[in-house]
């Protein structure tokens, strides 16, 4: 019987043959994970240009520092995930402040909104945080209760119809809505995607 906090096999070995330097295994990751990396950093961003460039930094960062990932910390996918909330934050932030520091010089003022303009800067970061955390949670949620909640907040579908279009009880979709809707409450807690502490 594995223990609870042993990683996957494949996360293992997909880092040592990361370390290796087997390009073949950079292709496999990017196939796995190049969807999730990108619509976190489009999440994060709100830009398509800006997530593919995030997208390009985080699989160069996988493959410059494959050591810099921790089996003990968490799996490859929550590794990556939080690599790329680092990656799109850092963006986001030097993109903002480089809009800040543009439109603070144009004005004839002494920098007395410079405080607002940073507090405002940092809320945009909580709330793109919060926003990708929560596409994190849904992506890896399992199935079931992703397709129960796309079916009742997407298609608008009571617990009721969800049963019916999943072909299981009334009962079954609620638990799988309410299991489904715990989960995305904890999308505010953090900034980061869970289970992984260190990024990079």
């Amino acid at each position: 019987m594995a223990h609870k906090d042993v990683p996957p096999r494949w996360d293992r070995k997909m880092q040592q043959r990361l370390a290796r330097g087997e390009a073949a295994a950079l292709g496999e990751l990017y196939d796995r994970f190049a969807s999730l990396v990108h619509s976190l950093a489009h999440r994060v961003l709100g830009d398509e240009r800006a997530a593919d460039g995030v997208t390009r930094e985080v699989f160069a960062h996988v493959w410059e520092h494959p050591d810099s990932y921790d089996p003990k910390q968490g799996p490859l996918r929550s590794w990556v995930a939080a690599v790329t909330h680092r990656l799109a934050v850092q963006r986001l932030r030097a993109t903002e402040t480089a809009a800040l520091t543009r439109g603070g010089s144009d004005r004839a003022d002494d920098g007395a909104d410079e405080p607002g303009r940073l507090e405002s800067l940092e809320s945009k970061v909580r709330r793109a945080s919060v926003a990708a955390r929560a596409d994190y949670i849904v992506h890896s949620m399992p199935a079931p209760l992703r397709a129960a909640l796309e079916l009742a907040y997407f298609q608008r579908r009571d617990y009721r119809q969800t049963a019916a279009d999943l072909g299981v009880t009334e009962d079954e979709a609620r638990r799988r809505l309410r299991l489904g809707l715990q989960l995305l409450s904890t999308a505010p807690d953090a900034g980061t995607p869970p289970g992984y502490g260190g990024a990079v």
